[in-house]
């Protein structure tokens, strides 16, 4: 049963990233106007490196392979998009700022469970 359990665990948690990176890719010029907004640095730019690092991360937990690197690759990807896609102490408006305050706690909780991983 708790082989099983890993094997689920990895599949949804490293699925999620996956799905990221897919957006990143496929819906890459939406997800840059996103960046604009946020007046983030080369904002095409930016959407490809963090599109490819949630590849590497995701790939790596769903297949167990370079996992020290994998997991590497999503910290470099959480730390600084959950405090700048996601500083909801910036945003005026009640329903953003609520949207923004669900994703930054949400980032926040996939950060820690990159941390235990990168603990065992």
């Amino acid at each position: 049963m708790q082989d099983l359990l890993w094997y689920l665990g990895r599949l949804l948690f490293g699925g999620y990233f996956l799905h990221g990176a897919y957006n990143h890719f496929t819906k890459s010029q939406a997800m840059t106007g996103y960046a604009q907004s946020k007046k983030v640095p080369l904002p095409k730019a930016a959407v490809l490196v963090t599109g490819a690092l949630m590849l590497i991360g995701g790939l790596s937990v769903l297949l167990n392979l370079y996992t020290l690197i994998g997991l590497i690759s999503l910290v470099i990807f959480l730390v600084p998009v959950t405090f700048w896609m996601h500083a909801f102490w910036n945003v005026q408006d009640p329903g953003a700022r609520m949207g923004e305050n669900v994703n930054f706690f949400k980032n926040l909780a996939l950060l820690g469970a990159v941390l235990i991983l990168l603990s065992r």
